[in-house]
């Protein structure tokens, strides 16, 4: 191992750097930077080469040539032991570069900052990233750093290696590195195809931070990480042990539910990444209480979503049955106290996440499918009543609600519900009469009274035979919400005429898979 003779430092996140600063001088490593950088060093009171001195070349075009030389690349990319390499550096009287510490213009800071494209543009790196990706090619005799997250462990292999990093480090941070400039060619890239409302580019790059790896994936024979398009996740757990794969899962879709649903009360139980209540009442006890009627065996170590802050009262409730994850748009001290009795239990605040507009992707066969997400928003012109009998406006919001509850449940999905509550839930079946069958089973095996409202269902799809809308009719269903485009729409129509029974057709599908 060779030691590190010189440095070249651009970073524009300038934290830490007095910490790294006073190691390299204690190494007698020399310095080069420019522009804000090489201002903070002197402004640190370390030495430092001006890089306009050191290549003897002025930056121009308002700063976005600077690094840009052969002095400062051939310095990085020359093989050591290469002969061929030594006489061109000698020639041209150049001094190797063996440490190369850079981060990037914040381009995706600005995209967050501001819409102006100029200012984005302006922000995108060049020199930074070519001078990263010229020190990771050239891992064997240079050490590349493009994180002040990599400073203690630069720092520690500096003192254990007599002013030197190990091979095994520099190509560890190498691979950081390419890591890092793929990931901040793809933010540019991203940019560009939505501002062009290019969905679905030629190339498709997926970027994604590290939240944490997992004990395991789906099962414990497969391995599993958490990745997020957003440097932080900004779900704040307060307590309980640590999620896996299944939680986040179950927390994704509870969450995609929710907040769906008004405002401060809602509640949705889930499990196994299928809602098994939902329900929305000002009383945030009875949303619960609704909710959990719907299937309380199945929301057995299941997760609680609510919308709303958690109080003791529902605290209390939550307490009495066992549930892996609580969800809550906050929670009151008194209910954080009443919950934390559970050791076990999670508890996260989820009132600064932010759904934002994504694509959904899934996997398979070396392939991937992409699409966008479905997060309609229900109006009325969406729906169109074909029966003779019509809604009154609350069943006609009642349908709405249980339309709403069956896109996230998976096809071939029924949904039954009154009083703004669902009271059966038919998912998963290859038959939508079986999903029939499920749902009404589910209804009445756990609601002691069905009598006292209009009990309503939505169908994620079309009935393909009258079979399926007689089953919930038979039952006691009165009025349906199903989208349109049967062969046999006709035939639906004219059995709930026959029947009395309210029919909606909706323009939009909502299959699950």
């Amino acid at each position: 191992m060779k030691k590190i003779k010189n440095a070249i430092i651009s970073v524009s996140d300038k934290k830490k750097l007095n910490v790294l600063l006073k190691v390299l001088k204690k190494n007698k490593i020399k310095l080069i930077s420019s522009g804000g950088t090489y201002r903070e060093i002197k402004k640190l009171g370390f030495k430092c080469r001006e890089l306009s001195n050191y290549t003897n070349f002025n930056e121009i075009l308002d700063g976005r040539v600077k690094t840009l030389h052969p002095k400062i690349y051939a310095g990085i990319l020359n093989k050591r032991n290469k002969k061929k390499h030594k006489n061109d550096m000698k020639l041209n009287k150049f001094e190797n570069i063996d440490l190369v510490v850079v981060n990037f213009y914040p381009f995706e800071k600005t995209l967050k900052s501001t819409t102006n494209h100029k200012k984005i543009i302006e922000n995108i790196d060049i020199g930074g990233p070519a001078m990263v990706r010229a020190a990771a090619k050239n891992y064997e005799d240079v050490t590349v750093i493009t994180s002040d997250r990599q400073y203690a462990e630069l720092i520690y292999q500096l003192k254990n290696n007599s002013g030197s990093t190990s091979l095994d480090f520099r190509k560890k941070m190498s691979e950081e590195a390419f890591l890092e400039t793929g990931f901040y060619d793809s933010l540019i890239a991203k940019y560009f195809n939505n501002i062009s409302f290019n969905k679905f580019p030629k190339k498709k790059l997926i970027t994604a931070n590290l939240v944490e790896k997992l004990r395991y994936g789906e099962n414990p024979h497969q391995e599993g990480a958490l990745y997020s398009y957003d440097k932080f996740l900004n779900l704040n757990q307060i307590s309980g042990k640590k999620l896996s794969y299944n939680n986040y899962n179950d927390i994704f879709s509870a969450l995609n539910i929710s907040k769906t649903l008004p405002k401060n009360i809602g509640t949705v139980i889930v499990k196994h990444a299928n809602p098994c209540g939902v329900s929305i009442s000002k009383n945030n006890l009875e949303s619960f209480k609704l909710a959990l009627n719907c299937d309380p065996l199945s929301a057995f170590g299941g997760i609680v979503s609510c919308n709303f802050i958690i109080d003791k009262k529902l605290a209390t409730e939550l307490n009495k049955i066992f549930l892996e994850v609580i969800i809550g748009n906050g929670f009151s001290k008194d209910a954080i106290k009443i919950l934390c009795k559970k050791k076990n239990l999670r508890l996260i605040d989820a009132s600064k996440i932010n759904l934002k507009e994504i694509q959904n992707i899934s996997s398979n066969l070396n392939s991937i499918l992409i699409q966008t997400s479905d997060n309609k928003i229900f109006q009325n012109k969406d729906f169109k009543v074909v029966s003779k009998k019509k809604p009154s406006i609350n069943v006609f919001k009642n349908l709405i609600f249980a339309f709403n509850v069956c896109r996230f449940v998976k096809s071939n999905a029924i949904v039954l519900v009154k009083n703004k509550a669902t009271i059966g839930i038919g998912s998963g079946q290859p038959s939508r009469l079986d999903s029939c069958k499920i749902a009404i089973d589910k209804m009445k095996k756990f609601q002691k009274d069905t009598e006292d409202e209009p009990i309503l269902a939505a169908s994620d799809a079309f009935f393909p035979f009258v079979d399926g809308i007689e089953s919930l009719v038979q039952a006691g269903v009165t009025a349906i919400i199903q989208p349109s485009g049967s062969i046999r729409d006709k035939e639906i129509i004219k059995f709930a005429n026959r029947t009395g029974t309210i029919l909606l057709f909706s323009k939009t599908r909502h299959f699950k898979h």
